[in-house]
């Protein structure tokens, strides 16, 4: 059970990793992202804190699994 557990969450944290950050280029080079003076629009900024919170919850992830495998010993 704890190599499984262990597994999930490092597969959850890779898919956060390389999956996000892909997300957040498409959203930057979206046209809703920037305004007619070039700044950041609302949709950029909620798109971003979309990657950051998937991104913390990634490191998350993986402080959990290797907490949960230092206690497996």
């Amino acid at each position: 059970m704890t190599a499984f557990l262990i597994t999930v969450l490092i597969i959850g944290a890779l898919f956060n990793v390389v999956t996000w950050p892909t997300f957040l280029r498409r959203v930057a080079r979206d046209p809703r992202a920037t305004d007619e003076h070039g700044r950041r629009t609302r949709f950029f900024t909620v798109h971003l804190v979309l990657v950051v919170i998937a991104l913390v919850l990634a490191l998350l992830f993986v402080v959990g699994a290797v907490l949960i495998g230092a206690g497996a010993h």
